[in-house]
């Protein structure tokens, strides 16, 4: 009675509101540009077609005109914002400062059943770039490197990568069409480096593949310029 009692006792374990999971679903058709750039959205439409009240939609959307991935203007159609390169910049250089410290912690912590589930994933990547499996292999790059944020006992660093790098993801997305064997290629030798445990090596190469996408940006702006804002890129 004893153990009923404590497990009684217990706070409930929270489920997502309605409207968490109204943002969910909108920031994933965001980012994955399901929802590319200047598509207008309505709460009413919204609402309608994922069967819920106005309410947790214009939630939904406060939440992200607060990120920055949509524009809601009075007496005017709310639209996915465009993508800024300021935004990708300033999202690079704080998941940069983040994956360095990782990695440096992983350099001394990781196991060699950690390397080989992490080798497996790399298995997966590979499988993926060989079948042009572009949506699979950029969730696999996200598991990669989440998966070395929970092995090293830190899985708050990857939620918080993840908030900060979505407006690299749209960018990503679009690169993965000339680049998904670069980034690959990365991974392997990342992979090569933190097995030696070599924290400098390590640093430089997550500085060069996370820092790669700012050598893409023109070729993928000049592919797709009517998703970019007209910014000063200063």
């Amino acid at each position: 009675m004893a153990g009923i009692s404590k497990i009684t006792s217990l706070e409930p374990i929270p489920r997502p509101s309605v409207a968490d999971q109204v943002f969910d679903t909108l920031y994933e058709q965001i980012v994955w540009l399901e929802l590319p750039p200047e598509t207008r959205l309505s709460e009413i439409e919204v609402a309608r077609a994922l069967d819920v009240s106005r309410q947790p939609v214009r939630d939904a959307f406060f939440r992200l005109s607060k990120l920055g991935f949509l524009v809601i203007r009075p007496q005017r159609a709310t639209t996915v914002s465009q993508i800024s390169i300021r935004a990708v910049r300033e999202a690079t250089f704080v998941r940069t400062a983040l994956e360095v410290e990782v990695l440096r912690h992983a350099c001394d912590t990781l196991t060699p059943g950690d390397f080989d589930e992490l080798e497996d994933n790399l298995r997966q990547q590979k499988e993926a770039v060989a079948a042009n499996d572009r949506s699979g292999f950029h969730k696999l790059d996200d598991v990669f490197h989440q998966t070395i944020c929970e092995l090293i006992g830190h899985p708050f660093a990857w939620r918080i990568i993840r908030e900060s790098k979505a407006h690299m993801d749209r960018v990503r997305l679009l690169s993965l069409s000339f680049g998904s064997h670069g980034a690959l290629e990365d991974h392997v030798k990342l992979l090569a480096a933190l097995q030696a445990g070599d924290k400098a090596e390590t640093e430089a190469l997550i500085r060069a593949h996370l820092g790669r996408i700012h050598d893409q940006l023109g070729r993928i702006r000049a592919e797709h310029p009517q998703y970019f804002a007209d910014e000063d890129e200063g």
